[in-house]
């Protein structure tokens, strides 16, 4: 019985998003019990400008492609021709990627098995640090005419192959390819025997680049599906591309349920700030409207009097001064408030909003002061602040039931001070200086506003 074919390919591009540029150049060797049976080699017209420097690479300049096919007018034609084969390329998630985005801009789906040779090479030899083709070539004394060319990386993947094939025992290329086929969706630089005890439950995960640089923290009520999601989408996601071509450790931590899933992750982020986490990065500076008991007007204040204790109303959070004087304006000129009793402008008797009608009259006594701080208050209420509701710090219980695990996540005036697994351990966290942060207040509120209905419970301390 024949094995599948093998389709040996290799496609050059504009550039590196496989959602955003264009295949240039597309060269395939289909192999049948070993032998090269056909082959399929064309330039691409991408419809687009190359850039300057992918021609400086590829040697694929605009003059050499605007006589070319679109890759819609092949489209239908090279699915056909390559069938149900598997492909093999050098991190074939890219190659794929945009295989896959190209005939789905032609209105085909095309969704192959692929066999990615740098994942190949680090089963083979993972005592070599060094897996890239230009490195694997010259460690097999493969000779290419020109490099970042379609039909001779092609060409030497095929000769690589073969190399493989004749330097390892069968039993042990076998395994390599097996392997391989069974954890093809995974990052071509991590290994696959990391992911083997990730499991079905709440937690936070880590990925981790070259030399342990942090990429990427996340969370999840189930870390396996999770984890395996970010695998399936890169090809619809240049995000997601950049960052699995980076992939090299991923690391986890189960937590008890969501909501310390979801503290830790703040937390994490902030002390590790991974480079592809653009949310729940810490924010220095935070600004809100303190309206102090008994004052007409509020103060602009820092992020200090959210953890504070002074009696009053706090009204929005806001990264800098500006943003906090927009936000105060825009609910002023709403509700027809006086910008000058607020205090956003400076000035005595009737204000100019008053002049053209957009006050209500409290800068020159046609509303009370009293009618106006209330109207104002009401007005702000869609951005209060939460005040604390416990007198200092409190435990929240959070428990799973398969497998069965507890926390218990100590709180203080909207600041997360960490977890313990018991009560008396939890009892004794607490003792550095509290920061608010805005992130974890919005987790606690979300969950505190009804803590059973999340199976918590809640004791002060």
């Amino acid at each position: 019985m024949s094995e599948p074919a093998l389709t040996f390919i290799d496609v050059e591009t504009t550039g590196t998003r496989a959602t955003r540029d264009r295949i240039t150049e597309i060269a395939a060797l289909k192999v049948l019990d070993g032998q090269v049976v056909d082959r399929w080699v064309t330039l691409i017209n991408p419809g687009v400008g190359i850039p300057p420097f992918i021609s400086q690479l590829t040697g694929i300049h605009d003059d050499m492609v605007s006589d070319a096919p679109r890759f819609e007018t092949v489209a239908e034609a090279l699915k056909t021709w390559l069938g149900d084969s598997w492909l093999v390329a050098h991190n074939a998630r890219f190659d794929a990627s945009f295989l896959r985005n190209a005939f789905k801009r032609a209105g085909l789906d095309y969704r192959p098995n692929v066999l990615c040779t740098l994942r190949i090479s680090r089963r083979l030899e993972p005592q070599e640090h060094q897996h890239n083709l230009k490195a694997l070539l010259a460690r097999f004394d493969i000779t290419v005419a020109r490099a970042h060319r379609a039909e001779d990386d092609a060409e030497a993947l095929w000769q690589l192959w073969q190399s493989w094939q004749r330097r390892f025992p069968t039993e042990r290329w076998q395994e390599a390819t097996e392997l391989e086929k069974r954890h093809r969706s995974l990052p071509a630089h991590l290994d696959s025997e990391v992911l083997a005890g990730l499991p079905a439950a709440p937690g936070v995960y880590l990925f981790y680049g070259h030399n342990r640089l942090p990429l990427y923290v996340g969370k999840s009520v189930n870390l396996k599906s999770r984890v395996k999601g970010h695998f399936q989408r890169d090809h619809q996601d240049d995000k997601a591309m950049r960052m699995l071509q980076q992939i090299q450790h991923i690391e986890w931590e189960e937590t008890a349920g969501d909501l310390g899933a979801q503290l830790r992750e703040a937390q994490l982020i902030k002390e590790m700030m991974p480079i592809m986490n653009r949310q729940l990065r810490r924010q220095g500076g935070l600004k809100t409207w303190f309206w102090a008991d008994g004052e007409r007007s509020p103060t602009l204040a820092g992020s200090a009097v959210l953890i504070s204790t002074a009696p009053g109303q706090r009204f929005g959070l806001f990264r800098h001064a500006r943003e906090a004087k927009q936000a105060l304006k825009s609910v002023i000129e709403e509700h027809r408030l006086c910008p000058q009793v607020i205090g956003l402008e400076k000035g005595r008797g009737r204000c100019f909003a008053r002049q053209l009608g957009k006050c209500a009259g409290a800068c020159c006594g046609e509303e009370t002061l009293q009618e106006h701080t209330a109207r104002a208050q009401q007005a702000l209420s869609r951005l209060e602040v939460s005040t604390w509701p416990w007198p200092g710090r409190i435990v929240i219980r959070e428990k799973s039931a398969r497998p069965r695990r507890s926390a218990f996540h100590v709180v203080d005036r909207w600041c997360y001070l960490g977890s313990a697994k018991t009560l008396v351990a939890a009892k004794k966290l607490g003792c550095q200086a509290v920061q608010f942060d805005v992130d974890t207040y919005r987790i606690l509120n979300r969950f505190l506003q009804d803590p059973a209905a999340h199976g918590l419970s809640v004791t002060p301390l």
